[in-house]
């Protein structure tokens, strides 16, 4: 009788303590930021884009197949390659009504989540500024993405949510 109690009190902790571990238990909200800031000296945009990690991996996986795990040294490569195709198709920038090309820098691990580095084709004096961000729409319909758009120092940011992707600044 009491290792019957015993075994069903140990059951029930189990089952208590794994809906804590629960990856919607860390991070309820589906939210990611994209700063993309002008570089008058080099006359680039910068673009920083920070993701929940294990989100990010889900959505490179939905995306390509396979598992990604960005915390493991042996899937760096495939990392990079993966992040590389997923921001050319995720991001677009367009300046002055001239698409730019986006190139992909690479990524740092900060915890919880995931900064990936782009930077674009120089471009001189931009006064409008149209982007199109969509990261992590291709795996939650409730995903938003904070923008941030800085020229010459004039912050202007906006909230896209599922679906809406396209912002436009004039500066």
């Amino acid at each position: 009788m009491l290792r019957k109690f015993f075994f069903g009190l140990f059951l029930l902790l189990t089952v208590v303590f794994q809906s804590f571990g629960s990856k919607d238990a860390f991070h309820p909200y589906h939210v990611g930021s994209v700063e993309i800031n002008y570089n008058s000296k080099s006359r680039t945009f910068e673009v920083t884009g920070r993701f929940f990690l294990d989100d990010l991996e889900s959505g490179l996986g939905k995306k390509y197949g396979g598992s990604f795990h960005f915390n493991d040294e042996k899937y760096k490569a495939k990392l990079n390659e993966a992040l590389q195709k997923y921001c050319a198709e995720y991001l677009k920038l367009k300046v002055d009504s001239k698409f730019l090309k986006i190139n992909y820098v690479g990524y740092e691990e900060d915890q919880e989540s995931v900064n990936v580095f782009l930077e674009s084709e120089p471009v001189s004096n931009p006064k409008k500024v149209e982007a199109a961000v969509s990261f992590l729409y291709n795996l939650f319909d409730d995903q938003i993405n904070i923008v941030h758009i800085i020229v010459n120092g004039q912050r202007n940011s906006e909230k896209l949510s599922y679906p809406n992707r396209y912002l436009y600044k004039q500066f």
